[in-house]
């Protein structure tokens, strides 16, 4: 039965930002120098005829959603034209409903029609995946769930409950067949670590290009005021925790990699650290050896990696690779092939142990994959897209009520600290780590607590 609150879509209006890198950032095959953000403004309306606009943005990340031989350029095209043909898809998207139920059929129907036959009208074979698709689909319903909170002026949050929802998760989700756990009667709020956090522990990224020592300057390096070297983003930010980006195919590069890294860890007093393989191994022993080393060379450094990311290619459907060795040794987490909570319930039955959720899969999606990975014991993380401006907001906020292994990864204010220079004088806190952490006590009001009236 429907509620009185439910909603429906009636207009939308896209606009594409672009951004540029203060230092490049590598990624897989490629090196980013830039990016372009969609950003989306959806109005919705409720069964009085009262209106309430939402908001949401999301960076267009080719490289990761759409690894390819083809041009970047022709790539990052092909996202605007889909995300162009969405502004008319969630417009004559006439469906009632909470954020969650209507956010949830829109992906199941309209979506996935959308991206076959934007696949089918391309001339060559290689098609968008469809993790593209969910970024780009992301902006709109992120800008849903905020529009839904705005309009019943309380914090979007706070509606992910029986009082608002007019279905259970049982209606979304459906358990794993070896757990007794039922999904009848439960909503995503009962998942949720409440209170939210209102400081949360900031991951940085160590990207593969990045400087680590002052022997490897070239005097090339931006003189823009922000650090370059990675001791002095640490000393800067006070951070604890760093997320290692490696390569995936270079295991005497990588070995070095983790210790040089290790070893500033070290010294400058940082507690924790991740490795991220970059999706391109394909065989258990080659992460297997490289920990092994580790823990035999390399004790402490061992101790600090706090756990692995989504070394394995990005279909898991296809790449249906036994992971329990791996996650004898660390916790390791899904990210590029979790597009949903059924690949999440395949990757369990496959040894991943953990969840990198991230909200440019949606927000829909990324809540349904919290409840389902949470129902059955594993381990959650919110990761970043490198996420500027408002993009950043609704990623902290899904990190501060998930309840992760430890904080959230926050890497805009490295590569592109000014693009958020106008959310900043209102959160201060989001985009600049300060103590190793970010703050998100100045997010609040109704929708997503963005105070876009400030």
């Amino acid at each position: 039965m429907s509620k009185t609150t439910d909603i429906r879509p009636i207009d939308v209006t896209l606009e594409f930002q672009p951004i540029w890198f203060r230092l490049p950032l590598k990624f897989g095959a490629e090196t980013l120098e830039t990016i372009t953000c969609a950003r989306v403004k959806l109005q919705v309306t409720d069964a009085r005829d009262k209106t309430a606009c939402g908001w949401g943005e999301t960076p267009l990340s080719v490289a990761w959603v759409w690894p390819s031989a083809l041009g970047y350029r022709e790539r990052e095209e092909s996202l605007k034209e889909f995300c162009q043909q969405l502004v008319k898809a969630w417009t004559d998207f006439a469906v009632w409903g909470h954020p969650m139920e209507t956010g949830g059929l829109f992906l199941e129907t309209d979506l996935k029609k959308l991206w076959r036959a934007f696949n089918q009208s391309r001339s060559h074979t290689d098609a968008m995946p469809w993790l593209a698709a969910l970024v780009c689909n992301s902006a709109f319903d992120i800008a849903l769930h905020d529009a839904y909170g705005m309009i019943h002026d309380v914090p979007t949050y706070e509606t992910y409950n029986r009082d608002y929802m007019n279905h259970d998760l049982s209606w979304f989700i459906t358990p794993s067949e070896d757990v007794s756990v039922s999904f009848a009667g439960k909503y995503p709020q009962d998942f949720f670590s409440l209170p939210r956090k209102e400081k949360m522990i900031a991951w940085h990224l160590v990207g593969g290009k990045d400087l680590l020592e002052s022997d490897e300057l070239t005097g090339d390096e931006p003189k823009d005021g922000y650090p370059v070297l990675l001791r002095d983003w640490i000393r800067r930010d006070g951070l604890k925790a760093l997320k290692v980006k490696l390569r995936g195919n270079d295991a005497a590069w990588e070995y070095y990699r983790l210790v040089k890294v290790g070893e500033i860890a070290i010294e400058e007093k940082v507690d924790w650290l991740t490795a991220d393989f970059n999706c391109l191994v394909t065989e258990p022993a080659y992460v297997n050896d490289i920990l092994d080393r580790l823990m035999i060379q390399e004790p402490r450094i061992y101790g600090m990696i706090l756990y692995i990311e989504q070394p394995f290619p990005y279909n898991l459907e296809s790449h249906q690779i036994d992971v329990h060795s791996v996650s004898a040794r660390k916790p390791l987490f899904m990210d590029e092939s979790c597009h949903d909570w059924r690949l999440i319930k395949l990757g369990r039955t496959l040894g991943w142990t953990g969840v990198a959720l991230k909200t440019c899969k949606t927000q829909t999606e990324a809540l349904l994959s919290l409840c389902w990975a949470k129902a059955h014991g594993m381990t959650l993380m919110v990761q970043d897209l490198t996420n500027p401006r408002l993009a950043m907001i609704p990623h902290v906020l899904l990190s501060a009520h998930a309840g992760t292994i430890m904080g959230v990864e926050t890497n805009a204010m490295q590569f592109y600290p000014d693009a958020s220079n106008i959310e900043a004088k209102i959160h201060p806190g989001l985009y600049v780590r300060k103590n190793g952490c970010v703050n998100l006590s100045t997010l609040g009001g109704p929708g997503l607590g963005y105070r876009l009236e400030k």
